[in-house]
């Protein structure tokens, strides 16, 4: 005991402790908001309902559970964040349908929902010709001030709004794309077609960001919803730049897999 005061392992619960125990502020049990709970136990109820069915009103849920709307719409959010759930602007909270999986590889859109059974529908936002900038030249090989074309589509599946595509192309090695796009339904299929250019690899970037509210009202989901943003760019059989893609799918609909390999001689 030290002058006048308590003895030190009091003040200091790691002294004189026995080798291997736990410190008592390190094995606290955190404690659980009251939201979460409830996210939980609504998580658990709609497991066992098909998609589509709707969910109580925030009234209705903060009654049943004698809670505050507050409490109730944070927990409802964030099961929409996670794709559980599905709000529709006007009607209300409904169980989502399962999101679709698509595998990372270099197809079109329109073969990977149909591999989903799904079927793929486009509607064309934008479509026009720029001036490269210097990325742009950078990524399709272009000379200062090169025109591009710059393609901007609304992608659906059975005609749920699923990602914004834009899409860049160089106008010199594309000539009359525009008009061949008319005629095919994927892009891929008219470079095939009309250019023999056949895509080979690719490089692909996987980000997250929040729906800003043009991206919101275009895929009908809430502003600041998170996004899955994809950045591709793809090249020929012959190593030649053909596009560089810039994606945002809606992250509580969509997700990707990828199958990965061990690299050969690593033992650790």
């Amino acid at each position: 005991m030290t002058d006048g005061g308590a003895p030190t392992s009091a003040r200091n619960p790691a002294v004189g402790a026995a080798p291997g125990s736990d410190n008592s502020d390190r094995t606290r049990t955190a404690r659980v908001p009251k939201y979460y709970r409830l996210k939980r136990h609504l998580q658990q109820m709609t497991e066992t309902m098909p998609p589509g069915t709707p969910v109580p009103p925030e009234r209705s849920l903060a009654a049943q559970f004698d809670t505050s709307r507050t409490t109730v719409r944070q927990a409802l959010q964030e099961l929409v964040v996670e794709g559980r759930l599905e709000r529709i602007q006007g009607k209300g909270t409904f169980v989502a349908k399962p999101k679709v999986s698509q595998a990372l590889q270099l197809t079109s859109y329109t073969e990977d929902m149909r591999a989903q059974g799904l079927e793929p529908t486009s509607q064309l936002l934008e479509i026009g010709y720029i001036t490269a900038d210097e990325r742009l030249s950078r990524l399709l090989d272009l000379g200062t001030g090169g025109r591009v074309l710059r393609i901007e589509r609304l992608r659906l599946a059975s005609g749920e709004p699923m990602a914004i595509e834009t899409t860049h192309l160089s106008q010199e090695r594309f000539p009359a794309l525009r008009r061949s796009l008319v005629r095919y339904t994927s892009l891929y299929t008219a470079l095939a077609e009309v250019y023999d250019v056949h895509l080979a690899h690719a490089e692909e970037t996987i980000e997250t960001s929040l729906a800003n509210p043009r991206e919101a009202g275009l895929l009908g989901t809430d502003v600041g919803l998170p996004m899955l943003m994809l950045s591709r760019h793809s090249h020929d059989t012959r190593g030649e730049p053909v596009e560089w893609v810039r994606s945002v799918y809606r992250g509580d609909r969509y997700k990707f897999v990828a199958n990965l390999e061990r690299p050969s001689g690593r033992n650790v």
